[in-house]
């Protein structure tokens, strides 16, 4: 193969000073979340265009709240290519998972709070900007209930050159010059030939500056980008003179000294600028660089991308010269996991100088493409390390360059070659999370990302810290102690049944088997039973709740039966369409009881205004039945809202099915007298068609 390479230089100018356009761009705000995992990350995505001077940021955090909250600190992250790769908590990556740290901010929180962050010369696409509230305590919040809460709104304003200059006498003047880059490009190097101070700026990722005193000076930029536009600005601080300059540019490219002359002449004047074209010579030397090797990619599902060498899985790798596979990434593929998994084929390895044990495949797995042979991230295979993995989370949205060189301990002769499959595609998570993870789809707008939601105490990106795990006894005395404190609801269902409450016994009944199989299924760990969907045992069992509260209540208030029945059915299906809407929803639960409790307050005051007595009338009724349910009601619903954490959930959630079967045998009502039993009566050897009869005739 051959090495082909290119610069062009592009000359901007006018009579002026360069015209720069502000551009603004808003994103609206967004509730922040306690960082429990990346789901409570708040992700907003900016896109900055080409040819951007600087980039200036705007970060507002504001309370929603007048009361009284903690002083918390938003922490705000940011990054060029793809969402940044976090780790708040200090948890541990999964083995060989490779990650960058990127710009992260403080922001202290007062009633409103707002900081700026500049950037100069930003890389154009797409940055990611990324924040939230410090580490989640576990505590568990009830949905509708007041709380503190904070808004994030990011703000970006650009300056961008959208023409030639225009220069003017007593003013900074400047000249704007282009320089494309193809691959393979290891220095760039641009000469420049002045007769008074200028001041010369090599501006991209990575701004170098030079200042020229002499009458020539340089700038080197190692490890450009490659395939990429680099820009430079010659600048003078004289007015109303006259600075002619040329430039004359060089790149070194592997081993061999690639040379190609690019001659700009300009005259930067107080008045009209004269621009010549540039003119091109053809290069003086060229060799063979590296094999460049062609890639397929094929979508295999939503962020499911594998890439394919053209020639098939098995890759050649010599020792003379390096072999290059390019991957480009688009945006939409950057909130994955990159993976590589390079693999030696010791099948098909040979040489012929050295045995197979004396050499070494070095990996070099880069985005940046300036360091795709002298840097980047690097590993080794050999024969006793066939195997080498690397992940990488959330790559950027770029071209991705692996290049493979043989390397041996001694000299490997001319024709040592040797076999490799790398293997690269990209995957929603690491390793799918693991055991103890569950790998979710987020989404911030239109773009799509991922990240794993971890249980039983494991955390970590992958799911794979086990430091805080949850240990198997514990996993299991939690779903013991979730499933059968539910058993405490069959005392309530014998005495509704003893009092001939047959509706609602069937409601505990309902209650008590969802309740149970829920938790059972519901549990983090490998200690969990799911008898049909998840979905439907927590809708079932939410629902059976809020029923119980609602039939227990409605009989209390001693109303007729068809109207208690009709209540009981109205309010069922009331309840499935609440809870078909928002099932975790604070007044799903308060709203059903408030209008029991009315209904039942109704009905008393009307019975003690008619008898003129206090309703229910016997006072042991209220000391010894009454009073203990409510008080246990409210213990229950006092436990339930304000103490569950995720620490004791199992304890006090617990307590929480303890103290509601109590309740309801406390509330229950006796037998009303007037009520027939749900037994039919035997009369001798036939039925009794009446209650009334008060004699039987044997036959």
């Amino acid at each position: 193969m051959t090495f082909d390479g290119l610069i062009i230089f592009s000359v901007f100018s006018s009579d002026g000073q360069v015209t720069f356009v502000s551009e603004l761009s808003s994103k609206p705000a967004q509730k922040l979340s306690k960082y429990g995992w990346y789901g409570n990350v708040r992700l907003q995505r900016f896109h900055i265009p080409e040819e951007t001077a600087v980039a200036r940021w705007v970060f507002t955090v504001t309370k929603g709240h007048s009361f009284h909250c903690a002083q918390h600190n938003v922490t705000i992250h940011i990054r060029w290519g793809a969402p940044p790769v976090i780790n708040p908590v200090g948890s541990v990556f999964p083995n060989n998972t490779l990650w960058t740290p990127c710009v992260s901010l403080k922001l202290p929180v007062t009633s409103h709070s707002s900081t700026t962050f500049n950037f100069s010369s930003p890389a154009p696409g797409d940055w990611y900007i990324a924040a939230h509230l410090p580490e989640d305590d576990g505590r568990i919040e009830q949905k509708g209930f007041p709380s503190c809460s904070y808004f994030f709104q990011p703000q970006l304003s650009i300056r961008r050159a959208v023409d030639t200059p225009v220069l003017h006498q007593a003013l900074f003047v400047c000249a704007y010059l282009y320089i494309y880059v193809w691959i393979h490009a290891f220095f760039a190097t641009c000469i420049l030939n002045v007769s008074l101070s200028v001041h010369v700026q090599v501006v991209r990722s990575r701004p170098l500056t030079v200042n020229c005193s002499g009458i020539e000076c340089s700038a080197t930029l190692a490890n450009p980008p490659w395939d990429a536009w680099l820009q430079v600005v010659v600048e003078s601080n004289h007015d109303n003179r006259t600075v002619a300059f040329s430039i004359v540019s060089n790149y070194t490219g592997n081993h061999s000294h690639i040379r190609l002359y690019t001659v700009v002449e300009t005259i930067i004047r107080p008045s009209k600028v004269n621009k010549n074209s540039a003119s091109l010579l053809t290069p003086l030397s060229a060799s063979a660089c590296v094999w460049n090797i062609p890639v397929l990619y094929e979508e295999v599902d939503v962020l499911s991308l594998r890439f394919t060498p053209v020639n098939g899985p098995n890759v050649s790798v010599t020792d003379t010269h390096p072999t290059l596979l390019s991957y480009p990434l688009q945006t939409l593929a950057t909130g994955g996991t990159l993976n590589l998994q390079l693999t030696l084929n010791t099948v098909s390895t040979h040489t012929v100088a050295q045995p197979l044990w004396d050499e070494c495949v070095s990996l070099c797995f880069s985005f940046d493409t300036g360091k795709a042979l002298f840097g980047g991230y690097i590993v080794h295979v050999n024969t006793s390390v066939s195997k080498a993995v690397i992940r990488l989370p959330f790559p950027q949205s770029t071209t991705w360059y692996l290049t493979l060189q043989l390397t041996c301990n001694s000299d490997c002769g001319n024709t040592s070659v040797v076999s490799v499959v790398p293997e690269v595609f990209i995957s929603a998570c690491v390793e799918d999370c693991g055991k103890y993870g569950e790998c979710r789809l987020l989404r911030s707008y239109t773009y799509l990302y991922a990240a794993c939601v971890c249980k039983a105490g494991w955390s970590g990106w992958g799911c794979t810290d086990d430091s805080k795990a949850q240990s198997y006894r514990r996993q299991l005395t939690a779903t013991l102690l979730l499933t059968f404190s539910n058993l405490f609801f069959l005392p309530a269902i014998v005495v509704a049944v003893k009092r001939g409450y047959i509706t609602e016994a069937s409601v505990y009944l309902f209650t008590m088997f969802f309740s149970t199989f829920y938790h059972a299924c519901d549990q983090p760990g490998v200690a969990v039973l799911c008898i049909m969907n998840y979905d439907t045992l927590q809708y079932c069992d939410f629902l059976g709740s809020v029923c119980s509260f609602w039939v227990t209540i409605l009989c209390m208030a001693r109303i007729r039966d068809t109207f208690k029945y009709t209540l009981f059915m109205l309010g069922a299906l009331l309840l499935a369409m609440s809870m078909q809407l928002d099932r975790k929803g604070l007044w799903n639960m308060l709203g059903p009881i408030l209008c029991a409790v009315t209904v039942m307050v109704t009905a008393w005051v009307y019975r003690g205004v008619k008898r003129h007595h206090c309703y229910p009338p016997s006072w042991q009724r209220w000391v010894f039945f009454l009073l203990p349910g409510a008080l246990c009601a409210l213990i229950g619903v006092s436990v339930f809202i304000f103490a569950e954490t995720e620490d004791n959930y199992y304890y006090t959630h617990s307590l929480w099915h303890i103290l509601v079967a109590a309740c309801v045998v406390f509330l229950l009502p006796p037998r009303e007298k007037s009520r027939e039993s749900w037994r039919p009566r035997v009369c001798g050897y036939t039925l009794c068609q009446s209650s009334k009869d008060e004699l039987c005739t044997v036959t």
